[in-house]
């Protein structure tokens, strides 16, 4: 599987990388964000959401599982499976997968056996203070696309 990493130096770069990929995202791609407790998931999510046109607030659907964004010019599908007691419930989780909009689900190996074989999978790791690694593990033809065009961008800038 290819990697590519790439090192930010502040929530706002962090954040503009993110606006980045909003803009880039198609309907029915989904992205898997890890990383721990801090390490800017939801702020990365927060950017995606920007890039996609999206004016409402997002935050952390940590104790609703799940919120919908429909203000932008795709659907935002934003789970947080952390608190999920039992990963091997079907939750339907598979209809926003394959839907309309873009998926990101925080803590996804904690239903790994739910998701799709192709999607874009995201670790976001604190290196200091305000400094992150964001490592993009794409899985499937087209998410490589999107990582190369991503990369290529912030390499260039």
């Amino acid at each position: 599987m290819t990697k590519h990493t790439v090192r930010t130096n502040s929530p706002e770069v962090t954040t503009k990388l993110a606006v980045r990929l909003g803009e880039l995202v198609n309907p029915g791609d989904v992205i898997t964000l890890e990383g721990d407790l801090g390490a800017g998931k939801t702020t990365f999510t927060k950017g995606l959401a920007k890039g996609m046109g999206i004016r409402k607030n997002v935050n952390s659907p940590t104790f609703t599982i799940m919120k919908e964004y429909r203000d932008g010019r795709l659907p935002l599908y934003h789970m947080d499976v952390y608190r999920m007691e039992d990963s091997e419930e079907d939750l339907g989780f598979d209809e926003f997968f394959e839907g309309e909009g873009v998926t990101v689900v925080e803590w996804a190996h904690l239903i790994q056996e739910q998701l799709p074989p192709d999607r874009l999978g995201i670790r976001i790791l604190r290196v200091e203070d305000e400094s992150r690694e964001i490592i993009f593990e794409p899985i499937g033809d087209h998410y490589i696309g999107l990582c190369k065009e991503l990369i290529y961008e912030s390499n260039c800038d």
